[in-house]
């Protein structure tokens, strides 16, 4: 029955999703102010509807009903109960039910925040977004139903896969969900005001917060996954250039632009088309991801679906969606009027390069990730694009880049005085130098010219990012007036780039002076690696609730002082038959040993993989305080006064009707 109730759910969604796009746009059409309103119980009503099928969903799950082919396909009676919730959208079908229910998420906010919008503006907003809604609500009832049932029903499931059995994966798909589908939100502002004709700085100020919090929400699903490969995989990588890591990477990039230009419409009133089409281009890349991870074209540990059926029908969605997109930029960009003049010696004019550097980036990105796909769609031959294409193109886009950013962030709007932007760099330009230097002789005896410019690039955005923030404290007497005083978009800004120099020096150095070694040890046996000993104290076999592993004990020790205890294990999963590998890390900010069993050998001796990894926290760190910085920058005085105001607002209206 609990199936049932939440397919009913699913078909009544629908029904309500088609009358937020049908009602409203009559409404602005005709002028009728009550059938625009109706878009915004619609999106709250969907939102429940899609809330209740999805806990129906997770209740199969909890009660283990394998009469449910998907429940019966990705959970086992030995399965924990953490994993069996997540499960939930652990394979293809309830992945997307959890992609429709964040999408309503994201429409029921817009709905419940943003009263202040023109009703017209509004209305239109989320019809687009129920526009979405309707397109992945009948991919999931056509092609990729949840509560389909299935008869024999089985004694027991097929177990969860093995990969996904980690605490880091019962996170990361929401948090990488919520980055994706908010950028639905962006394009659908972008929709409404092409649909309009209204795009100004007001329309910039709407859209801003929204495209940040997408942003940081996918900021923390890449850094979230990358730990993941990093922990779970056994080979020591965090970043492979997969294509499904790809397909998160390419709408980052273009949201981090879109960010941006945001800046600069909202400010200056300029790059309104151009900032439209990366709001475009930011929900086409996340469509484009789902098409890329659902359809069966490539094959990736990310990947979930293996049905070209679906793959047709996301695809045609895509061309429906960004057709109709596209051919509406074309019609209204071009009347899209600036109100001022763009100085290139100007932040707005650092910002465009800023935007140019990443849109290319991404491009390169795209290529990489398509162009095998495309060899072998039309039959000549099958090539792979690795690690080798993407750091050889990457790397000369992001180095300037990031240099740009640290000019960029001194520079005046309007038009700047190079001379004084330069007079405030000197002191970060020749502490990064100094710092650029020497720092990896210091700590590694070795001074590569990669690693040397690297921690260049990587101490002057640390150190410009605090000049901004800086200068406005001491413009003020009181310093710690003048402390509170600085708004929060700079502090987050600042925290942003902050972190954006951080991570270069990890990679820098976790890319340069990594460590490895393949080795075989038994009970008793030991490795130097960087000037560490690994000792294998033993192996031990348990017993886990769904598995049987075989658990190592490993002693680090430096100058004959213990530092760790490590624990890798090898797991082989009952229902499925799967060997997992467990690694075991011991971190500090400064580096992370890290020990892998690979295989069983004769007498009782396995095959270790051992890595020595400087400045590995460096890379998550900064992508956890990447976030933190939108979270802040959201949190502006200038928002929480538009929400102020909108609420006065909302009361007087009361009042006088009253």
């Amino acid at each position: 029955m609990i199936p049932e109730i939440g397919h009913f759910a699913l078909l009544a969604a629908l029904a309500v999703a088609l009358i937020q796009v049908a009602l409203p746009l009559l409404g602005v059409w005709l002028g009728r102010p009550r059938w625009m309103e109706v878009a915004v119980s619609a999106a709250q009503t969907q939102f429940v509807l899609i809330l209740v099928a999805y806990l129906c969903l997770t209740w199969s799950f909890i009660d283990m009903d394998w009469s449910v082919a998907y429940v019966a396909s990705n959970s086992h009676s030995q399965l924990p109960l953490m994993y069996r919730i997540s499960a939930v959208w652990g394979a293809h079908e309830g992945s997307m039910l959890l992609w429709v229910l964040i999408l309503a998420g994201w429409m029921t906010a817009v709905s419940v925040f943003n009263e202040r919008l023109p009703r017209d503006v509004l209305a239109m907003t989320l019809a687009v977004l129920g526009a979405i809604s309707i397109g992945f609500l009948l991919f999931i009832l056509l092609t990729s139903d949840p509560f389909a049932r299935q008869f024999p029903v089985p004694l027991d499931g097929r177990d969860l896969n093995p990969l996904l059995q980690d605490p880091g994966l019962v996170i990361h798909p929401p948090l990488l969900y919520m980055g994706y589908v908010g950028f639905s939100v962006a394009f659908a502002f972008a929709f409404a005001a092409l649909l309009s004709g209204r795009l100004d700085a007001a329309w910039a100020r709407w859209t801003r917060p929204w495209t940040t919090t997408a942003w940081l929400f996918l900021t923390l699903g890449i850094t979230l996954g990358s730990w993941w490969a990093y922990h779970e995989l056994g080979w020591g990588g965090w970043w492979f250039w997969d294509p499904v890591e790809n397909a998160s990477f390419m709408p980052w990039l273009v949201g981090t632009a879109l960010i941006h230009s945001l800046a600069v419409t909202e400010k200056r009133g300029l790059l309104k088309s151009w900032t439209v089409l990366l709001a475009i281009l930011a929900f086409s890349l996340s469509l484009l991801g789902t098409f890329l991870v659902r359809s069966g074209v490539l094959v990736s540990v990310h990947a979930f679906a293996s049905d070209p059926t679906r793959g047709v029908f996301i695809l045609e969605f895509l061309a429906v969606v960004l057709g109709t997109a596209f051919m509406l930029y074309a019609w209204r960009a071009p009347k899209l009027a600036r109100s001022g003049e763009l100085n290139l010696m100007s932040r707005e004019g650092l910002l465009l390069f800023n935007n140019v550097f990443l849109v290319v980036a991404s491009a390169a990105v795209l290529i990489g990730t398509l162009y095998p796909l495309f060899v072998d769609a039309f039959d000549l031959g099958k090539i792979s694009v690795g690690p080798p294409y993407f750091n050889m193109v990457f790397l000369p886009l992001s180095a300037p880049l990031v240099f740009l950013v640290g000019i960029g962030t001194v520079m005046g709007w309007k038009q700047a005085r190079l001379g004084d932007a330069l007079r405030r760099l000197r002191v970060p330009f020749v502490i990064a130098l100094l710092v650029g230097l020497s720092l990896p002789w210091l700590l590694h005896r070795k001074s590569e010219l990669m690693a040397m410019a690297g921690t260049f690039l990587a101490v002057w955005a640390m150190l410009t990012a605090l000049v901004d923030p800086w200068q406005r404290i001491r413009a003020k007497k009181n310093r710690w007036f003048g402390l509170r005083q600085v708004p929060r978009a700079i502090w987050g800004m600042s925290l942003a780039h902050f972190s954006l120099g951080l991570w270069v020096l990890g990679l820098s150095f976790v890319s340069l002076y990594s460590v490895e070694r393949d080795v075989r040890l038994g009970p008793g046996q030991s490795v130097e690696l960087s000037g560490y000993t690994f000792a294998m104290e033993g192996v031990q076999h348990y017993a886990g609730p769904n598995f049987d592993a075989d658990r190592a004990r490993f002693t680090v020790s430096r100058d004959g002082r213990v530092l760790a205890e490590l624990d890798p294990e090898k797991r082989r999963y009952r229902a499925q038959g799967s060997m997992m590998t467990e690694a075991a890390v011991d971190h500090t900010p400064m580096r992370d040993l890290y020990v892998a069993l690979a295989e069983p050998l004769e007498n009782g001796d396995w095959a270790v993989r051992v890595y020595y990894k400087p400045m590995m926290r460096l890379v998550w760190l900064a992508g956890v305080l990447m976030a933190l910085g939108g979270a802040i920058a959201i949190s502006d005085r200038r928002y929480r006064l538009a929400s102020a105001t909108r609420r006065a607002a909302v009361a007087g209206g009361a009042e006088a009707a009253a």
